[in-house]
């Protein structure tokens, strides 16, 4: 049954977003990034679970705080914090070169502590290239299914409506009933 509501509702996501259908027929994505100590790491580790995916700028990594926040809440509060993986990938291109690579790297580690998730370095614009696609300048909101196909993406500060799809998204590949909003 949870396969087959996360079918349906990616089918009415594919017939608002021609991009997004011809994504999703390349079928499981993947590309070879770097974690903060510099090693290389394939975004397919993280098969076998849903991937929320954000891939953001240093100008932009505040802009989907309130989504980052409602996640993290609804998360807790229904248990599911362990039932999807989240992974941030930062674009560091404009900082690859000696000595703003080490600094730079020094920050995503900080970062990845504070946080208590992956996040990875994008030096190349891997992202930003077929056939991912993604904005390089700004927060982009990725879902994979547990295969690693593309299910929904969204580019730019969400929306309330948009939160919405994403929750909605979100709740189907993980066969839950996401809530709008977050208990008081």
């Amino acid at each position: 049954m949870t396969k087959r509501i996360a079918g349906m509702l990616t089918a009415a996501l594919l017939a608002t977003s021609p991009a997004l259908a011809a994504e999703s027929r390349a079928g499981p994505m993947d590309a070879t990034l770097r974690g903060s100590n510099g090693k290389e790491v394939a975004l397919s580790r993280w098969r076998g679970k849903p991937v929320i995916l954000f891939y953001e700028d240093r100008h932009s990594t505040t802009l989907n705080s309130p989504l980052k926040e409602a996640l993290f809440s609804r998360g807790q509060e229904l248990g599911l914090l362990d039932a999807a993986h989240v992974v941030a990938v930062a674009n560091l291109e404009s900082f690859d070169f000696f000595p703003a690579r080490g600094i730079a790297l020094s920050h995503v580690r900080d970062e990845e502590k504070k946080w208590g998730i992956p996040i990875l370095v994008d030096l190349k614009g891997t992202l930003g290239r077929a056939p991912w696609n993604l904005p390089t300048k700004t927060s982009s909101v990725v879902l994979l299914d547990d295969h690693g196909t593309l299910v929904y993406r969204y580019s730019g500060r969400m929306k309330e409506e948009d939160q919405k799809t994403f929750f909605q998204t979100l709740g189907a590949l993980l066969g839950k009933d996401i809530p709008q909003e977050s208990n008081p």
